[in-house]
């Protein structure tokens, strides 16, 4: 696979698959991509090879995850709970940061990579999550304001 092209109908074929599973499976269609992405990634399946092309296009994908992240909050409710996000939210995030640090290193990584990994993991919960409240209808109930005040301040810090 040398052209982008090919890289994009690889990466859409597989993309509707997914949705379809992730449907028939009552699964969130964020953890699917993920999912997917990790294994048709260079480093498993090799599907996608670790080109300048495929990188552009894994970056193209963080911006919309960060973009349909950012379509689930508004400015009045963060300035409304700023105690909790920056409080609580910013405690859970170093936390997080420093358990995936703390397990590279038992598991022979660089710290450094456990802080990346880390800050992965706190992002891509927080789509997951924010999906899962927007389809249950539960983000504007008081669990699922305190719920993502928690995923605001992964943003926000």
């Amino acid at each position: 696979m040398h052209n982008t092209l090919q890289l994009v109908l690889v990466l859409l074929a597989v993309a509707v698959m997914v949705v379809v599973l992730c449907r028939l499976l009552k699964l969130p269609v964020t953890l699917g991509y993920l999912i997917v992405g990790i294994a048709i990634g260079p480093h498993a399946l090799g599907w996608i090879p670790d080109t300048l092309q495929a990188r552009h296009l894994a970056e193209f994908g963080v911006v919309f995850l960060m973009f349909s992240i950012g379509l689930e909050f508004s400015l009045a409710k963060l300035r409304s709970m700023k105690l909790v996000v920056f409080g609580v939210g910013g405690a859970q995030l170093l936390l997080t940061l420093a358990g995936v640090a703390v397990a590279a290193l038992v598991l022979g990584l660089d710290w450094r990579s456990g802080v990346a990994l880390g800050g992965v993991l706190a992002m891509s919960s927080t789509a997951i999550v924010s999906k899962i409240l927007v389809e249950r209808a539960e983000l504007n109930a008081p669990h699922g304001q305190l719920i993502m005040a928690y995923c605001c301040s992964r943003i926000l810090l």
